[in-house]
């Protein structure tokens, strides 16, 4: 499929502007598009989300390209780039043209990276094999993560990612009308405490300026209304939501059960088989992944950067 950003806006295939509120792209009425001029070839991975933006090559992509490259990322949630000539320099740098930068990660030490690299590498724990929202144990979670392979095993290690927003819209009505109420607890000690405590001696990275040295829990709603879409998703996660606040342990694991297993149905997940050279971008802020650990003792290392986001705001908040 072309895909112009320049042309008319049709339900199907528009792209929105990041500054617009837009509906669904399965949402039969018109959205924004980027007035660039820019015409992409997409191969979209199924009816919801999901795409493969080809011949681009983000090294030399040219401003207009980075826009509607950041206002593709927004109407297909996951996006992926293959073929890229990337060193953590040229991804950094993609990556600023995008929005600001975090650090690689509030505590762990990737060892001689830059500082806005994160290196998952399989030989020192490096796995991503639970279902899980990037850093939402902080404050204000990443808006988007930016991920290149550095070294893969033949075969195995794929990642998936899971359509919150797609979740959220095929719950019955009146269990959106529950979640909409409630508020989750995300707690990052429990994958990353002792870890920060024991091998970083209580001193982790500088995270929104400040320096990381205890992880206490944080709440955030169990709905978050997209900031540039206006639209809903579900915002809980194995990796890090411990439990519902206000109501019984037995009610919040039979909340939280519910939701995990109604966002990995199948018809809300797309999967990604990685090559060298690519690089897949992710919104944070309405999906959640997972990482296959089906290599064995075959080496995986990738090298993520995250954007900057904002706290996250629910539908009864102001």
């Amino acid at each position: 499929m072309t895909l112009s950003t320049s042309g008319p806006a049709t339900p199907e295939r528009a792209l929105s502007t990041p500054a617009l509120s837009t509906p669904a792209r399965s949402t039969p009425v018109p959205a924004g598009t980027v007035a660039s001029g820019v015409e992409f070839d997409i191969d979209e991975f199924g009816p919801h989300f999901g795409a493969e933006i080809r011949g681009v090559d983000v090294a030399s992509a040219t401003d207009d390209e980075v826009r509607a490259i950041r206002a593709a990322l927004i109407d297909y949630k996951v996006i992926v780039l293959r073929g890229q000539d990337l060193d953590d320099a040229a991804h950094i740098e993609f990556g600023r043209r995008l929005g600001d930068l975090t650090t690689g990660h509030p505590v762990w030490n990737s060892g001689d990276v830059p500082a806005e690299v994160y290196s998952l590498d399989s030989t020192d724990n490096g796995f991503a094999d639970v279902w899980h929202t990037d850093v939402t144990f902080m404050p204000r979670p990443p808006m988007g993560s930016i991920l290149r392979p550095v070294v893969l095993p033949r075969n195995g290690g794929d990642t998936n990612w899971a359509d919150a927003e797609l979740a959220y819209r095929s719950l019955s009505e009146p269990i959106r009308e529950l979640v909409d109420k409630l508020s989750a607890v995300h707690d990052g000690s429990r994958e990353f405490g002792y870890y920060l405590k024991q091998r970083r001696g209580g001193r982790g990275n500088v995270w929104d300026g400040k320096e990381v040295t205890d992880l206490p829990p944080v709440t955030h709603p169990v709905v978050r209304v997209h900031p540039e879409t206006g639209r809903k998703s579900l915002f809980v996660n194995p990796g890090f939501t411990s439990h519902i606040e206000g109501v019984s342990d037995a009610e919040s694991r039979g909340i939280l059960d519910l939701l995990y297993a109604h966002l990995t149905k199948p018809e809300h997940i797309v999967r990604h088989r990685w090559r060298l050279g690519d690089l897949v971008l992710w919104d944070n802020r309405n999906t959640l992944h997972y990482a296959n650990r089906d290599y064995g003792d075959n080496r995986r290392v990738m090298h993520r950067i995250t954007l900057r986001g904002d706290e996250p705001i629910g539908p009864r908040q102001p």
